[in-house]
């Protein structure tokens, strides 16, 4: 299949537009996906793309979106809170309810697999969530801050530097990431899960795959991404995965 990639807006939560594109099938879609992208990233980061595409290759029309203040979504930072991202992928799958039909599948990368865990539990219509490279916990993305969250802590606010990029973080975002149910909800998913990571991810480690396997109920499954790195930077690995992601989920969504 030949799918079409076009752009579309809608009101977040706060109200603020959110961006977000949606990558359709040539026929019908067989059910609707949405993709999450990593922490600080967009809907255009290749991963995000690639996966994303892949999948409607495949028959899924997907959405991914750009979290508020990321990308091309409003918004004067990113990450107020971690519920925010989570109230986020609601207002998509709200989107996708009213334009197409509600998301039958999340699929997360990196952060975003920890905020569609969170979120997959308040949509109903989910029966299949597949992490990519995923943290067990959101709160593992403060190692990325290193001195500059006990600045942030001390003063409110401060900014981090990731990926030659600066961003502002303020205390709140720290804080509700070290408070959340992570293992609770993963052993509450009522959906399927997929946990896709490669044992040489150096960014996020192996063992947070393992503990999210550990705290599912059946049905979930792990497939290894063998020598992936935690982007999936070689476009042979993002199309693996989405074709992991594809086969496995058939099952689900039919």
């Amino acid at each position: 299949m030949d799918a079409s990639t076009r752009p579309v807006r809608f009101p977040g939560a706060s109200g603020r537009l959110l961006a977000a594109k949606t990558d359709l099938p040539a026929g019908t879609p067989r059910a609707f996906a949405i993709f999450a992208h990593c922490f600080t990233c967009s809907k255009d980061f290749f991963t995000a793309a690639r996966v994303s595409r892949r999948l409607a290759d495949r028959g899924i029309g997907v959405l991914r979106l750009d979290f508020t203040g990321l990308g091309a979504s409003e918004g004067d930072r990113p990450y107020g809170a971690f519920d925010d991202s989570v109230a986020d992928v609601l207002s998509a799958a709200g989107y996708l309810r009213e334009r197409y039909e509600a998301p039958a599948l999340l699929v997360g990368h990196s952060f975003g697999g920890a905020t569609v865990l969170a979120a997959a539990g308040l949509l109903p219509e989910v029966r299949a969530v597949a992490t990519i490279a995923a943290p067990s916990t959101p709160a593992q993305v403060r190692d990325l801050f290193g001195a500059a969250a006990e600045q942030i802590e001390r003063d409110g606010e401060g900014t981090v530097e990731l990926a030659g990029r600066r961003f502002v973080f303020g205390r709140e975002f720290l804080a509700s990431i070290a408070g959340q149910p992570s293992r609770h909800r993963v052993a509450e998913l009522g959906a399927a899960l997929l946990v896709l990571h490669a044992p040489g991810d150096t960014l996020v480690d192996v063992s947070h795959a393992a503990a999210i396997f550990r705290a599912a109920r059946h049905p979930k499954s792990y497939v290894s991404l063998d020598t992936a790195d935690h982007y999936l930077s070689d476009v042979g690995d993002a199309h693996y995965a989405a074709d992991l992601i594809a086969v496995w989920a058939e099952h689900y969504l039919s």
